[in-house]
């Protein structure tokens, strides 16, 4: 591929066009980088094999870690998934939008790349505008690594990502300085009650 583009997005209020361009690239198999709450992120189409393995290749990420996914509402979560619980809808109502991913059973449809072929997928609708805004947009489930190379810290800027994957993305959505911080915390709902596998940015009282 060419050099990565970077085009910049208004983190408050993303731009639609910019946010159809960007998925456009995710539903041709194209990897895209963009602000989430914590940091920035490292966007494929989660149904998508081929698009998956290629965001193990650019990270030198082990295959044997699952990737976490985003998602737009309920309703796509379920659509991956074999089942929801009653525990977990009430955590969906209550920390979603935001950084809480919930690991569920996974359907036999998602992709093993997703996966890891664990079984379980870790889910979560993000709280911040252009992630939403590019999932929304997409229409699919979108993949949402730190977007680095693993082992590395985890980018807050986007001068950072281009500068440890320039050339092996297609696109970078600009939307300035991340938070930073604590990852997104993790809880399993395959059990009773809910363990919990990651602190991270929230505290959650399941």
């Amino acid at each position: 591929m060419t050099g990565t583009r970077v085009v910049v997005v208004d983190p408050e209020d993303p731009q639609r066009a910019v946010l159809n361009q960007a998925a456009d690239v995710l539903l041709k198999s194209g990897l895209v980088a963009f602000p989430t709450e914590t940091f920035y992120g490292l966007g494929a189409n989660a149904l998508d094999p081929e698009a998956v393995r290629r965001i193990y290749a650019v990270k030198g990420r082990p295959e044997s870690k699952p990737i976490l996914v985003l998602v737009a509402s309920v309703e796509m979560a379920e659509s991956l998934v074999k089942k929801v619980s009653a525990t977990a809808r009430d955590l969906m109502a209550r920390y979603w939008p935001g950084p809480l991913t919930l690991v569920f059973k996974a359907s036999p449809d998602l992709p093993v790349e997703v996966t890891a072929g664990t079984g379980t997928v870790g889910i979560r609708v993000p709280g911040h505008p252009v992630a939403f805004g590019l999932v929304r947009a997409a229409g699919c489930p979108v993949t949402a690594p730190s977007a680095n190379v693993s082992g590395e810290e985890a980018p807050t800027t986007a001068e950072e990502v281009q500068r440890r994957l320039e050339g092996k993305i297609e696109l970078i959505l600009d939307g300035g300085a991340t938070r930073g911080g604590l990852p997104s915390t993790i809880l399993d709902v395959t059990v009773t009650p809910p363990r919990l596998l990651r602190r991270g940015a929230i505290d959650v009282d399941a």
